[in-house]
């Protein structure tokens, strides 16, 4: 778990929020896409949701 939190914490994201939204959608998501809640592709796709021009987390 520490290893966990602190390769978040490197990649500067919150490891909190990543884990309340991986529990969200484990249970619907298809074996084949769970390489997207890997911490730097679930980033990738929150910066994504991110309107332009908007800054911080």
């Amino acid at each position: 778990m520490l290893t966990m939190i602190t390769t978040y914490r490197l990649n500067d994201f919150d490891p909190k929020a990543w884990l309340a939204e991986v529990l969200v959608w484990i249970a619907d998501l298809p074996a084949s896409r769970l390489h997207e809640l890997l911490p730097w592709e679930w980033k990738l796709l929150r910066q994504a949701d991110k309107p332009a021009g908007s800054a911080g987390r």
